[in-house]
């Protein structure tokens, strides 16, 4: 889902949460009316323990509501957009593959940043690289920055760890002096059940998503722009680096397989899903076109050991 060669900023949910927890507190006040006049006794007691269950539903309901909005407000300046440039080609020769990559990170640890591999390593299950590769051409990244809100300006980042399994990757930020501003994004134990609510974050259309939200001058100027670092450059210079969070349900669980109805596109690939709680359960990976419900991530399960093995490097 990374942005190979040649859009709105807050979460987008439905109103049904809202429509279930105002008929349950309708259901909550009509019970406690009921409570008071008309049950003695044990029969009382019962319908207290009812009431308290549907207050705890409630209040259930009004945390997931909330919670793309509070991933958003709370994480969003440790989840960056990365843009990067490789070349496929023989040596001495010109490249016969030249082409731009977007995508997003995360930050998980000081000075690391997960993503997926295809990101960090375009070239990964990319068909027209295959061919050449196959003829024995060599790849090479010629650029690899992270963009991050409130940073005027580009970070360095490489390649540190690469799954052999899965589209998983984790890169380390070059520049020390801008560690300790980031923290990193709390990862989940476990992996909620299908069904239930989930948010993904991250910079979909990449610049080209992000220009199209930002204020009319700007839109003006930039919109016929080609995706393209100047860009990206103009953006972070007014702080107009902005993630965008869908959400939607986890549809189901198959290994370190996540699949969600969670809206995504191309310049989506990396971002981190959370969970109802707001934490990581995975990392956005693809989706099938034609399908809302066909989105795919990677779950936190398969990243802790590549974790775990950048930071011994």
């Amino acid at each position: 889902m990374a942005e190979n060669d040649p859009v709105r900023e807050e979460p987008v949910c439905g109103l049904w949460q809202r429509a279930v927890e105002v008929l349950l507190g309708v259901f909550l006040l009509v019970s406690a009316v009921l409570l008071a006049h008309y049950y003695p006794g044990s029969a009382k007691s019962e319908l207290e323990q009812e009431v308290q269950k549907l207050s705890h539903e409630v209040q259930q309901l009004k945390q997931e509501q909330a919670m793309p909005s509070l991933v958003l407000n709370r994480y969003r300046n440790s989840i960056c957009y990365v843009f990067g440039i490789y070349r496929v080609g023989f040596e001495g020769q010109a490249p016969l593959l030249r082409a731009r990559i977007s995508g997003t990170g995360f930050v998980v640890a000081d000075g690391l940043l997960a993503t997926n591999r295809h990101v960090a390593e375009p070239w990964y299950e990319d068909p027209d690289s295959a061919v050449l590769l196959r003829k024995g051409a060599t790849p090479k990244l010629e650029k690899l920055v992270a963009f991050f809100p409130g940073m005027p300006a580009p970070l360095n980042i490489a390649p540190v760890a690469l799954s052999e399994q899965g589209d998983l990757a984790v890169l380390r930020i070059l520049d020390s002096q801008a560690i300790s501003q980031l923290r990193p994004l709390p990862l989940a134990d476990n992996i909620p059940n299908p069904g239930e609510l989930v948010s993904v974050v991250g910079y979909p259309m990449g610049v080209l998503g992000m220009v199209a939200k930002s204020p009319p001058a700007v839109y003006e100027r930039l919109a016929y722009r080609r995706d393209d670092i100047g860009a990206a450059n103009e953006l972070a210079a007014l702080s107009l680096i902005r993630p965008s969070a869908t959400c939607g349900h986890l549809g189901d669980v198959v290994g370190d397989k996540l699949i969600y109805d969670a809206p995504t596109a191309h310049g989506g690939s990396g971002g981190p899903v959370f969970d109802a709680q707001g934490e990581v359960i995975g990392v956005n990976a693809a989706y099938l076109d034609g399908f809302s419900g066909g989105t795919m991530g990677v779950s936190v399960r398969a990243l802790r050991p590549l974790i775990a093995s950048a930071q011994k490097k």
